[in-house]
């Protein structure tokens, strides 16, 4: 459990990239190895798949539900992707933040600028790959999506690439036990922030 003793509030931390850049293995990594990070549950108005728990894997709701959380402001961020909504309730993130630990979310860059703006302690962090040509390697390698699939994945990383002077720091993915060291890195780096502590703790 966070230590609540240093009065140090948590913040959200943003990884946003390339579809096929490893950022989803590197939230995961961090999550798994970092007791001091949470996992924000996302909404979203698709079905359960598989063996995936209401609550656990996604809070689900109807897209009425999903209508009315968007309208009164409830949602830091949400996005529509593959014909379904997904969110991120503000609540969650508070709640979380409050007990002194650091939400991670691995999100596109709207989302990540929507973060940004509500919580400017957030800290947004863009994975890169090696290069373009190694990212097509793994898109391809994936073996996941037909050719039309992978070619707007790849038009589509042009323009996220474009907005990579807007995020805090960068990490390029070349191997992936470095990437999450650095990721780790930096959350370190950013708890010791003397802003992140309250008045009273530094004045003892």
């Amino acid at each position: 459990m966070p230590d609540r003793a240093s009065g140090r509030a948590g913040f959200p931390v943003v990884v946003s990239g390339p579809s096929g850049v490893g950022k989803t293995t590197i939230c995961r990594r961090l999550l798994a190895e970092d007791p001091l990070t949470a996992y924000s549950v996302s909404v979203t108005t698709r079905p359960p798949r598989g063996d995936e728990e209401d609550g656990r894997h996604y809070e689900f709701v109807p897209d009425v539900d999903f209508d009315e959380l968007v309208a009164s402001g409830q949602l830091a961020e949400w996005a529509l992707v593959h014909g379904h909504r997904y969110g991120t309730r503000k609540r969650v993130i508070e709640e979380l933040t409050a007990d002194g630990l650091d939400v991670v979310m691995d999100v596109d860059i709207q989302g990540g600028m929507s973060i940004k703006s509500i919580y400017p302690q957030g800290v947004l962090v863009f994975i890169l790959p090696p290069s373009y040509e190694v990212l097509e390697e793994r898109l391809r390698g994936r073996a996941t999506d037909d050719e039309g699939v992978i070619e707007t994945r790849l038009r589509n990383a042009l323009e996220e690439l474009t907005w990579v002077s807007r995020y805090d720091y960068v990490v390029v993915n070349e191997n992936l036990d470095r990437a999450v060291d650095q990721v780790r890195t930096i959350v370190g780096a950013e708890r010791l922030r003397t802003s992140r502590f309250n008045a009273d703790f530094i004045a003892r």
